[in-house]
């Protein structure tokens, strides 16, 4: 009977508001809240007292009329009579209560008795509450037989009043309704499996609606918990060019699943039958399964089950798939399993048709991404180059960030990074013709700033309303001289020998495609032996949730600091370090492109670190971005000491070169570290006039002829030496000498 008691049935009723009382005893009448004999009912004795038989006074009360529909339904009677708390039932009511005997007759106490301790308290209130209501109860409750076996009884009664209108008698029927409470479990039951199994649904479309691959689809369909028939095997496969492709299975040992893998489906077979007719098709019985399918059972009775659920998957009208649903047992699925089986069909192969639609799209796009960018990174002596890509992580997974690095003419080597605007196929078209043409703009030897300018006139005369942002830099490798030059793209960071790491401003432009007659500006910068360009597009240092200035701060902070050990070159590593924090990072949703590029020197080593710049004839603003320069190199150098007088001597000459001659001149400065003496910067610049300097006394008032005064007065030492066609002026300062 379970735990039900009476709450299943309604409270009783009767006159509002009326207290009953006992009847009267030695001539008194107790007080209006005296309850007399029903006090028996506030406790349960703990043993079933002893039943008496009835006397037989003329038979049942029970009318003749009456009698045959209750002997029919096996209901009995009984009669309380709450004066004398006495319980007279007939021998129908006795058999229900699982008392022998034709009659019986007990007190409250001794009924209770009989009930499960848990719903004789219930059954107590119920009639307390009729008796003082001079109403009726009723309810469900548990008997416990002798054998100790419970049985369910229902019983309805009704007080009635004497002449008085006191409580008086409670006359009523019981009847066993052990069956009709199992079914009502039964049902109960029923409503929680098909609560279940909405739940499932909703739960398994979830899981479903979250795949993205085909793989997810496979591993999430193997985990599903189908609830009320716990399937022992599982198998997902896809259907493709008349063969089954296994794509997950669960319950079978891997030699079983690798004979169905790839398989022909022959006619004959449930599986091709349930594709051909897009039905499902279950099979109850190893029996069955070789009634209906002679041909394929050998096969099938080697896996070991009783029981199949063959299942195609349709999407768009067309069969895209079958699940296999088996179970160890013979097992004849009811209608409510079938449905809920189909239904499952019905999830799976939607989602399996859109994650192989994903899986397509993202071979496409890895595919075309693959074309677009360079499979592969010339070596070029004397530089080591390191180059990252990640997709953004949705849709078609191509943008139009690259990367390219072309060998230059007199053993240069150009770095490009780029971004055009868009995320989609056609900016990754678009990607693919700027790359070329700016590639071969740079392979043919011209300058950064014109490769810069034709590649923006390229991107305008296409017309496709799309522009793209750049820097494109040319690195000598003799020297570790950048030249760079930026259409509206991230300055680049620079790693210096020592661990530390800054961005290195560069002249911005225009972005490409925006103007036909653009024209950019170069900026130089020196690199050490050791040190490293990091150039990237936006996707790694800006999102919605991250401005600009902090992502390039995080740029800097992954850039610097010691590399991780690595088997390979550590420019490697640095490059890792920086795509995994941007792959680990729920901020990004951009695709990135990165590359590194670190100047090893040239071929057969540095004898010093070394600064080498050409100084135009006619750009005199360039003696002043010179200076600058010095500045930085004597202070990455170490010896910041000499920046003052080097920097000052350094313009005297330099500013002599161009003044008296009409062709350009060269800077060299040199840094020469030599075991047990101080460090040794030695400065010179070279023209091509045969003119030598004089060294002249002036007067107070001329405004020139001092400088070869300074240069002697603050030099260690210097001088003047032909070159053919010119001549080469130097001078050299030692870190800690008088000079300084």
């Amino acid at each position: 009977m379970g735990r039900r008691t009476m709450a299943t049935e309604p409270e009783p009723q009767g006159p509002a508001g009326r207290r009953i009382g006992p009847p009267t005893q030695g001539g008194r009448r107790p007080g209006p809240r005296a309850t007399g004999h029903t006090a028996g009912l506030t406790t349960v004795p703990t043993t079933l007292p002893a039943v008496q038989p009835l006397p037989t006074k003329g038979g049942d009360s029970t009318p003749e009329w009456l009698e045959p529909a209750m002997a029919a339904n096996g209901i009995g009677s009984f009669d309380w009579d709450i004066r004398r708390d006495l319980i007279e039932a007939d021998h129908r009511a006795a058999t229900i209560l699982g008392v022998a005997g034709p009659n019986l007759s007990l007190s409250s106490e001794a009924f209770l008795a009989l009930l499960h301790p848990e719903d004789a308290p219930v059954v107590r209130r119920r009639v307390e509450r009729a008796v003082a209501e001079l109403g009726q109860c009723g309810a469900y409750y548990r008997t416990v037989f002798p054998g100790g076996a419970l049985h369910a009884v229902r019983f309805r009664g009704r007080v009635l009043a004497d002449a008085f209108g006191r409580p008086s008698r409670m006359v009523g029927f019981i009847w066993d309704a052990t069956a009709e409470l199992h079914k009502r479990e039964d049902a109960d039951r029923l409503a929680a499996l098909r609560e279940d199994r909405s739940r499932f649904i909703k739960e398994a479309a979830r899981a479903l609606s979250e795949a993205v691959t085909v793989r997810d689809v496979a591993r999430v369909f193997a985990e599903l918990p189908l609830p009320g028939l716990p399937p022992d095997g599982l198998v997902l496969a896809a259907f493709e060019t008349g063969r089954l492709q296994v794509l997950g299975a669960t319950g079978y040992p891997r030699e079983t699943v690798a004979n169905y893998d790839r398989m022909p489906l022959e006619p004959f077979q449930p599986a091709a039958e349930a594709i051909r007719n897009r039905l499902p098709i279950f099979l109850a019985s190893r029996a069955e399964y070789q009634e209906r399918y002679p041909e394929a059972w050998p096969k099938a009775a080697a896996a070991g089950r009783s029981a199949w659920a063959f299942l195609p998957l349709v999407a768009s009208g067309r069969t895209i798939g079958l699940c296999v649903v088996s179970f160890d047992e013979a097992r004849e699925l009811d209608a409510d399993e079938r449905t809920l089986l189909s239904t499952l069909g019905g999830l799976v192969a939607q989602s399996l048709a859109r994650a192989r639609l994903h899986d397509a799209e993202h071979e496409l796009a890895a595919g075309l991404q693959r074309v677009m960018l360079p499979r592969t990174v010339p070596s070029v002596p004397g530089v080591t180059t390191a180059v990252r890509y990640l997709p953004a992580g949705s849709g078609l997974q191509i943008g139009g960030d690259w990367y390219d690095v072309v060998p230059l003419p007199g053993g240069h080597v150009g770095l490009v990074i780029g971004d055009v605007q868009g995320h989609d196929v056609h900016a990754a078209g678009i990607m693919g013709q700027l790359r070329i043409a700016l590639r071969a703009y740079a392979a043919e030897g011209h300058p950064p700033a014109a490769v810069m300018a034709r590649a923006s006139r390229f991107l305008a005369d296409l017309d496709t309303d799309h522009f793209a942002t750049c820097t494109y830099a040319e690195v000598n490798v003799d020297y570790g001289v950048v030249y760079a030059v930026r259409a509206g793209h991230l300055d680049p960071v620079v790693r210096r020998a020592d661990g530390s790491s800054a961005v290195q401003s560069v002249v911005g432009g225009l972005p490409l495609g925006l103007s036909a007659d653009q024209e950019y500006q170069v900026t130089r910068f020196s690199l050490d032996p050791g040190e490293t360009v990091v150039l990237c597009t936006d996707g790694l240092v800006e999102s919605r949730a991250m401005d600009l200035d902090t992502g390039m701060s995080r740029l800097c902070d992954s850039v610097a600091g010691d590399l991780p050990f690595a088997d390979g070159d550590p420019i490697e590593a640095l490059a890792d370090r920086i795509a995994n924090r941007a792959a680990d990072s729920a901020e990004r949703e951009d695709d990135i492109a990165l590359l590194l590029l670190r100047w090893d020197g040239p071929e057969g080593g540095l004898a010093a670190q070394q600064l080498r710049r050409r100084i135009g004839q006619a750009d005199l603003a360039r003696v002043s971005e010179l200076r600058g320069e010095l500045r930085d190199a004597l202070r990455r150098w170490g010896v910041a000491e000499l920046i003052d007088t080097a920097e000052l001597l350094a313009s005297e000459l330099v500013t002599n070169a161009i003044r008296h001659t009409d062709r350009d001149a060269m800077f060299t400065a040199r840094l020469y570290r030599e075991d047990g003496r101080e460090p040794r910067l030695r400065i010179e610049v070279e023209d091509e006039s045969d003119l030598w300097p004089k060294r002249r006394t002036p007067g107070e008032q001329a405004s020139s002829g001092r400088g070869l005064m300074l240069v002697e007065a603050l030099a260690d030492s210097w001088g003047v030496e032909p070159r053919g066609s010119g001549k080469r002026m130097w001078f050299e300062l030692t870190a800690g000498g008088e000079g300084n």
